[in-house]
């Protein structure tokens, strides 16, 4: 989504621009700087050519002589993308800038507001009416700070704004609903909307929460809300996995992060595994006994709420529990039940959807689980509990390894729940433990035999309009993420459906040559649907099957999968969707109208 950098501080635009490219994971349309001079006078530059343009598009000399900076990558949500909607935004005057993340529910009505008090307004998107609210305080001689206050109290709907007043070179911030962190580093202070942006730079952190206002000036930094002062919360150290990077032999960061997966997975299991046995893991997380919870709601978006519907298996297969999956988006009148463990999904723990969906959970309804790749993030200090997926910084934006990492995690977590509950298989369970062991190397297995296979396949298949992947049982949901991943990358339509569906009218979408990836997971009725598919002229691609060969004719072998399903068979359905991107001449890391965390909905 939308990223925010901010820096007061010698060279201050050179720093907001190295922190907004890390940034650049999450996908975005535009991006820009503004930055103070030390006469005063505002350095702005804006492009849709990437955070490297603004390199060029900024003169190196007066950059290293700005003073206070803010930056910004927009995803367009109000206003098209366009050099004019980029932020930062400025006032009337050239004195004031802002950069936002979110949405601004009542702009028309400020905007018509605005306008007739004389306002000049040069773009189409919500975040204008900030900027002018904020000229409007300033004018009435308000500091920075005290003027953001008195503007945000006039908005309504999510935001994470830093205004930057290039007379004063002060800098303030403020979050409502919206992630926004401040951290000091040995020559300067930044604002950031992820601590990922800064993690090289500083060994810990702050969070803002709802309404917080920050100001940083030649004074120092000073916190307060609208009404009073305040003193700065908690301190959080920069996680070691925001260090991590993944390198390969691949140009693409995704290519990379795909081959990164078994070590991810070898990750998890180091740190999490020895805390199955005995529940430990379980009871550190302040759960209650999984005796006392009735039911499991696996809640997320998208790829998080496919590896949702992975770990609810092992609730539901091993400990007979009954779980759903609700989509976040979805949840505005979902009915919760008491009793419930609800298991939410993020990769950033910034899914406004998820965040939204939370809402709707009575206190005496639900105990809640936060499931994240970033233990500092609004949906972690929300929930009762929050595991850490322990996937490191992934760049491409259409997720790969954090799949892994989440299912592998939340296996963990189940595993551990249920190894003190009465309700387990206890030779289902087992099994569970000596396959969980195991998914590394299935993971470095299923990479070693798709590698070339994959771009083989890319080139057969290169001039395919649609393509169906069908699943059954604990196999449905790696369908779906295949489908997602091809639609994702190679824009391309892709659908998913259960197998057995596909009498029922999916049959209608095979002719000749369609091709219809199946997913393995040892069902034998999958022939059966195979032959369907088959019989239309359909070209089959099984995935996961394990075959002898009897006599010349192959025999396939019905398999018991793990709890959580054939996980090895996403690395081939990831390998084909990249492959066939790349073909295609898509950008992997940055896919079109594809944002990383939307903080927006």
């Amino acid at each position: 989504m939308c990223g925010i950098t901010a820096f007061r501080g010698p060279a201050a635009a050179g720093h907001a621009r190295t922190a907004l490219e890390r940034l650049e994971y999450r996908g975005y349309d535009s991006a820009g700087i503004a930055a103070r001079r030390p006469d005063g006078t505002a350095l702005h530059a804006r492009t849709l050519a990437g955070v490297a343009a603004l390199a060029t598009a900024l003169d190196e000399g007066a950059t290293d002589a700005t003073t206070a900076a803010i930056g910004h990558t927009r995803w367009a949500t109000h206003g098209d993308v366009s050099e004019r909607n980029a932020h930062p935004l400025e006032d009337c005057g050239g004195r004031l800038f802002v950069v936002h993340n979110g949405i601004i529910e009542n702009a028309d009505v400020l905007r018509a507001r605005l306008i007739a008090a004389g306002h000049r307004m040069a773009t189409d998107v919500d975040t204008e009416v900030i900027v002018h609210l904020l000229e409007e305080e300033a004018a009435h001689g308000r500091g920075l700070g005290d003027a953001l206050a008195d503007a945000t109290a006039q908005l309504e709907g999510s935001w994470a704004i830093v205004a930057l007043d290039t007379r004063t070179g002060d800098l303030a911030g403020t979050a409502h609903a919206s992630p926004l962190v401040l951290a000091e580093a040995a020559d300067g202070v930044y604002f950031a909307s992820d601590v990922g942006a800064v993690a090289p730079f500083v060994g810990t952190f702050r969070v803002l929460e709802d309404d917080d206002i920050v100001e940083i000036g030649d004074e120092g930094t000073r916190w307060h809300r609208p009404g009073g002062s305040c003193r700065p919360r908690g301190l959080w150290p920069v996680p070691e996995t925001a260090l991590l990077a993944s390198v390969g032999r691949h140009h693409d960061h995704m290519g990379n992060e795909i081959d990164e997966q078994p070590a991810v997975a070898q990750r998890v299991l180091d740190i999490l595994s020895p805390g199955i046995d005995g529940g430990t893991l379980w009871r550190g997380l302040g759960l209650p006994p999984l005796d006392r919870i009735d039911r499991i709601a696996v809640l997320g978006c998208g790829t998080s709420l496919h590896a949702g519907r992975a770990v609810a298996g092992v609730f539901e297969r091993l400990g007979h529990m009954p779980t759903r999956a609700v989509t976040a988006s979805e949840a505005a009148h979902e009915v919760w039940e008491p009793r419930t463990l609800v298991v939410a999904l993020s990769q950033s723990g910034e899914t406004a959807d998820v965040l939204r969906a939370l809402d709707t959970v009575p206190a005496d309804r639900g105990t809640v689980l936060a499931l994240t790749n970033n233990p500092s993030s609004s949906l972690a200090r929300r929930a009762h509990a929050v595991i850490d997926c322990l996937a490191g910084p992934e760049i491409g934006v259409a997720a790969t390894k954090t799949f892994v990492a989440q299912i592998v995690t939340g296996a963990c977590v189940a595993l551990s729940g249920l190894a003190v509950s009465a309700r387990r298989d206890v030779a289902a369970f087992d099994a569970d433990l000596l396959a969980l062991g195991a998914i590394p190397e299935t993971l470095s297995a299923a990479l070693d035999a798709w590698h070339n296979r994959a771009k083989r396949l890319a080139a057969d298949l290169a001039t395919a309009s649609g393509f169906l992947f069908l699943g059954r049982g604990s196999g449905l949901v790696y369908a779906a993420e295949g489908a997602l991943k091809l639609k994702e990358l190679s824009y391309r339509w892709a659908e998913h459906q259960p197998a057995g569906e596909l009498k029922h009218g999916p049959l209608a979408l095979v002719d000749a040559g369609t091709p219809v990836f199946v997913v393995d997971d040892g069902d034998p009725r999958l022939d059966v649907d195979i032959a369907e598919v088959r019989a239309r002229g359909g070209r089959v691609l099984r995935i996961g099957e394990r075959t002898l060969r009897v006599g010349g004719m192959p025999l396939h072998l019905p398999r018991r999968g793990p709890s959580w399903g054939p996980l090895e068979t996403v690395v081939p359905l990831q390998m084909f969707a990249r492959e066939l991107a790349l073909r295609l001449h898509r950008d992997v890391d940055k896919p079109r109208n594809l944002a990383k965390s939307v903080t927006v909905s």
